[in-house]
């Protein structure tokens, strides 16, 4: 059974659709809430039926649709908002947005709305203008708050042909996003700095220095580790995959970059996370035109970079937290080890290249954990994602 599946399992979740040409999106949102064991019943605006009928969230869901305060169950709202442990609206129209941010109260989900005892989790879908007009805007730092967690939309293209804000986000990352609302909050309050991805060293101005590094195993940690609460900042080279909304972003290039955006943010942090693929040498000048073909060799000089990890272990303040990354070819362990020591820091994640699907590039990772005391953990392949939980285990057992 797979973490998502532990969160959701026997979890009571409301799921309010309202009338919006993204409701069929929330066929597909259902099946994952059912797929993961989650008894979900669903509340709809008049409007709703217009797009995706009734019978289809009946069966999906296996519960009746509560539909209307005019009828035999029109007193389920208050049983509803007494019996969930979440609600959530997807799509939350313009119109619904205002009547949540305004204590309206005229259909069965404004109801369910007011008299719900639980988090409520609003995913805004409508047209751009309608999404950037400032009642909107205003509407939802209303409803923020009043403690509700209204997700960002997608920027695409919209129904109305226009393309912008305002777009639904997918059922995957809704799905998500109630799993990382639902998950333990052991990181609460705590500031994390973490770095990733490559470096690019420039040698003239076409022409650059760097590795194979994509981020990806980073970004998982700072995913996960705004999940369980905590206040992420990622300091993250160039790389193509999409980082989660509600990290705080330092994009850098080079390793003097890398460096000055740590030496900005050390000293507030609980916890640094350093998984970048930093490089160890720059070159000594770059070109300021770019460098022609004029001879059969190339000799290029090359200086050392600062050791960011072992400049930050050096200036650690009380109560800090410092974890390395080693990504080894050959004689892995002993290369961990000499790392941990040489760098003082509290934690060394070993990669090994030798390892089938781990390293640069890949969705999964094995690591080998090593701690200052001496303790060392082996690991087998998982995703980058269950990675990144055992690596965060590890941390917040430490700091008990």
């Amino acid at each position: 059974m797979d973490i998502k599946t532990l969160m959701l399992k026997g979890k009571k979740i409301i799921l309010g659709i309202t009338g919006g040409i993204a409701a069929y999106k929330s066929v597909y949102l259902l099946r994952l809430l059912k797929k993961a064991g989650a008894e979900v019943k669903v509340v709809i605006t008049p409007a709703t039926k217009q797009f995706v009928g009734e019978l289809t969230f009946s069966t999906l869901s296996e519960n009746p649709v509560f539909e209307g305060l005019w009828s035999a169950q029109w007193s389920a709202h208050v049983e509803m908002g007494l019996w969930a442990d979440v609600m959530l609206v997807a799509p939350c129209t313009t119109n619904t947005l205002a009547k949540f941010a305004n204590g309206l109260c005229d259909n069965a989900l404004t109801a369910v709305y007011l008299a719900a005892k639980c988090p409520v989790i609003i995913a805004p879908a409508m047209d751009r203008d309608m999404f950037l007009h400032p009642a909107t805007q205003k509407n939802m730092q209303t409803l923020q708050s009043y403690g509700n967690t209204v997700l960002p939309t997608g920027n695409g293209f919209l129904a109305s042909g226009l393309e912008g804000w305002g777009r639904m986000l997918e059922p995957e990352e809704i799905f998500e996003a109630l799993v990382s609302h639902l998950t333990p909050k052991k990181l609460q309050g705590k500031k994390m700095l973490i770095t990733a991805g490559p470096t690019q060293e420039a040698l003239d101005p076409v022409r650059y220095l760097s590795n194979h590094s994509t981020g990806k195993m980073g970004i998982a940690l700072a995913t996960e580790a705004m999940r369980m609460g905590a206040n992420v900042t990622l300091v993250i080279g160039p790389t193509h995959v999409p980082i989660p909304a509600g990290i705080n972003i330092k994009k850098i290039v080079s390793a003097k970059d890398m460096l000055f955006a740590v030496r900005e943010n050390a000293e507030s942090q609980d916890i640094m996370i350093f998984s970048a693929a930093v490089a160890d040498y720059t070159p000594a000048e770059v070109a300021d035109k770019k460098i022609k073909k004029n001879t059969d060799d190339f000799h290029l000089a090359l200086q050392k970079t600062t050791d960011i990890l072992k400049e930050t272990v050096e200036k650690k303040r009380e109560g800090q937290i410092i974890m390395g990354f080693a990504l080894e070819t050959n004689n892995e362990m002993e290369h961990a080890h000499k790392k941990l020591i040489s760098k003082n820091a509290d934690f060394i994640v070993l990669n090994s290249m030798q390892d089938a699907g781990a390293g640069f590039g890949h969705d999964t990772n094995k690591i080998t954990l090593l701690h200052k005391s001496g303790t060392v953990t082996d690991f087998s392949l998982k995703s980058k994602t269950e990675v990144a939980k055992d690596i965060l285990a590890a941390i917040c057992e430490k700091m008990i």
